[in-house]
């Protein structure tokens, strides 16, 4: 089994910046994609970012420019630092582990998920 746990959130002012961790613990999988996704009140659950365990990153449109996803293999840690925060990007964060061959950018390509944290950016 694999555990994830997301750390790092917090209330911060509309332009500010956090950075977001996320460990894994368990299983460890020698390919793999780690991903964050978010989830705002009312809304569904979207893709934010993405790393192949081959340094390949994906992103949302959204977060473009704004946000940095990297890892650390030898620590089983991925992070998300997102830079120029807006009101909009208010969610629950969740940390993600896919060991399925399918679209990083979907909820249903990830078999492992964290407790997500909460990310406030107000106005």
């Amino acid at each position: 089994q694999v555990q994830l746990v997301e750390s790092g959130g917090g209330l911060v002012q509309a332009g500010g910046s956090l950075r977001l961790s996320c460990a894994a613990s368990g299983r460890t999988f020698s390919s793999k994609v780690m991903g964050w996704f978010r989830q705002a009140p009312g809304k569904e659950r979207e893709f934010v970012a993405a790393i192949r365990w081959s340094d390949n990153t994906y992103y949302a449109d959204s977060v473009k420019g704004r946000f940095t996803i990297s890892g650390d293999n030898a620590k089983n840690t991925v992070y998300l630092q997102m830079n120029s925060l807006k009101p909009e990007d208010t969610a629950v964060y969740y940390c993600a582990l896919s060991t399925l061959y399918m679209p990083v950018a979907t909820v249903a390509g990830y078999d492992y998920w964290g407790q997500g944290t909460q990310v406030t950016v107000s106005s």
